[in-house]
């Protein structure tokens, strides 16, 4: 999945020649918590935070703090055509709550954190009244397309697989399925030499 089917395009933006309570009042009104600065031309040349500027408004009103003083110089970007996975693992690592979205210099969109998490829990159906097994799947080869058989052939209709990043040996896997009864699928894996770590209906 591509970052442009994500983003939000055409971004609220401000310039360096703003005022740090005008870009605060810019993000109240729209309730945004991330604000790219740019250029006359649209260049992107920072990223602004509401945090930041909460911090920097008194002294801006006694100091003479500019929005200028306050802005991330050259801040963490990804482009419209980067896949998903690359915004995630950014966030993750520098602990930031968004970034900007950058084509040629150009700000045409923003990604924040809840924008992913939105997509990974209706990925992963989450939002859907389902049930979940969990389970171990181990080395041995067939073994996950068996396990598939297994829940499907017992009224297990599955809507995303989700797996812990171990060992194969240790690796447990995560079924989240329609709506079912868990306890006739949990039996049948379990007959079959299957570890079943959680077998539960979830709204």
């Amino acid at each position: 999945m591509k970052i442009n089917s994500l983003m939000i395009p055409n971004p609220i933006t401000i310039t360096e020649k703003a005022s740090v309570s005008e870009a605060i009042e810019l993000m109240k009104i729209n309730s945004i918590r991330h604000l790219p600065v740019v250029s006359e031309k649209n260049l992107l040349a920072g990223l602004v935070t509401l945090a930041d500027l909460k911090q920097g408004l008194i002294p801006s009103m006694v100091a003479g703090v500019t929005l200028s003083d306050l802005i991330i110089k050259n801040p963490i970007t990804v482009g419209p055509d980067d896949d998903i996975e690359i915004a995630a693992k950014l966030i993750y690592k520098h602990k930031i709550g968004g970034m900007p979205v950058v084509k040629k210099g150009k700000v045409v969109g923003i990604i924040t954190g809840t924008d992913i998490l939105r997509t990974f829990i209706e990925m992963m159906g989450m939002l859907t009244a389902s049930s979940r097994i969990d389970v171990v799947i181990g080395e041995e080869p067939g073994a996950f397309k068996q396990a598939l058989h297994i829940i499907n052939d017992n009224g297990g209709d599955i809507i995303s697989v989700g797996m812990t990043a171990q060992p194969a040996s240790k690796r447990i896997y995560y079924f989240r399925l329609f709506a079912c009864k868990t306890d006739i699928i949990k039996k049948a894996l379990k007959k079959e030499g299957f570890e079943v770590i959680a077998a539960m209906a979830m709204d």
